[in-house]
């Protein structure tokens, strides 16, 4: 079971890492924004595995479907606003804060303060949609697209176009300026590696918790989320090192925008969405966390590493409270 876990992660990471790199340059070659590759083009890209994993949960008809399904959907969000905001934080001021002192973060604080409130509010109706019928629910996934492609539009039209020399090299070209057949190409591949490695994990998932005893929306909302938000963790920490904060943050804010709307709508289609106590505590920690960070950013119009950090305490809240149900 760990190896078919493994595997799948591999698979997963090594497509994401393809195709965001893809994106990125797909981006570029196209003259877009700096805001639509930090938070569309790269939020997205890294966003397709936990976008992956719960549709094909959904689809498989297993008996613990659904609850993989949601807790992969939940999970996603939840580590963005915790865990990777603390790391991004936690690298901002190992790399740079020791050295400069310098405690703030190279980035408009209006921009955060605009995706924070965007996700909170995005967040809040999809908890709040698991009280009305299921007949009302599409009416809510239409209004959860219908934002997000309203902040897709404004966040596309902000920053200036991004050049090649913020990117990494195309892992399947050795040109400065790579063809778009070779981009394309890198993207279809990363795409299916995705695909493939989510339908590998997820019927992985299934058999440890049967095996272990443990609840699939449990082990779906701690293990998979970690493994695969580690492209923006990954994207985010590289971008730190490089004095790229915004786009580091956009990365993670950009994905949480997508993942509370688009991801949600999903499946409030697909399932009947309910959601269980484990659910609503780690909904209750997200919540406080950005909330926290949302304040300290209005109060001092910056933003601190302090406060990135202080999102950490919102993950590690919730898993003691999860191993605290498990033993």
């Amino acid at each position: 079971m760990v190896i078919q876990l493994l595997a799948g992660l591999l698979m997963i990471l090594m497509g994401a890492e393809l195709f965001t790199n893809s994106v990125e340059w797909l981006g570029s070659r196209l003259k877009l924004p700096e805001g639509s590759i930090g938070h569309l083009l790269a939020a997205v890209g890294t966003a397709l595995p936990e976008s992956i994993i719960p549709l094909i949960a959904f689809f498989s008809g297993g008996a613990d479907a659904v609850d993989i399904g949601i807790g992969a959907i939940l999970g996603a969000p939840f580590m963005l606003g915790t865990l990777a905001m603390f790391i991004t934080g936690f690298a901002a001021w190992f790399l740079r804060g020791r050295k400069t002192g310098r405690k703030i973060m190279h980035v408009d604080a209006a921009d955060l303060k605009r995706d924070l409130v965007f996700f909170m509010c995005m967040y809040l109706l999809v908890i709040g949609a698991s009280f009305i019928s299921q007949p009302k629910k599409p009416y809510v996934a239409a209004l959860l697209v219908l934002a997000y492609l309203v902040y897709a539009w404004k966040v596309a039209h902000s920053g200036n176009a991004m050049s090649d020399e913020n990117l990494r090299p195309l892992y399947f070209s050795r040109r400065s300026t790579p063809s778009y057949f070779m981009i394309l190409l890198q993207f279809g591949l990363g795409l299916g590696a995705i695909v493939g490695g989510a339908e590998y994990f997820v019927a992985g998932i299934s058999r440890t918790a049967e095996l272990y005893g443990i609840h699939p929306l449990i082990l779906s909302m701690i293990i998979a989320p970690i493994a695969t938000e580690l492209p923006e963790k990954f994207n985010s920490v590289i971008w730190v090192s490089r004095g790229k904060d915004r786009l580091a943050l956009g990365n993670i804010t950009g994905a949480m925008a997508f993942q509370s709307t688009m991801i949600p709508a999903m499946g409030m289609l697909l399932c009947d969405w309910t959601l269980t106590l484990s659910a609503w505590i780690s909904s209750t920690c997200l919540l406080i966390s950005t909330g926290v960070l949302y304040i300290t950013v209005c109060r001092k119009q910056c933003v601190p590493m302090s406060a990135l950090l202080f999102c950490g305490v919102g993950y590690f809240g919730f898993l003691v409270a999860i191993l605290w149900s498990i033993l």
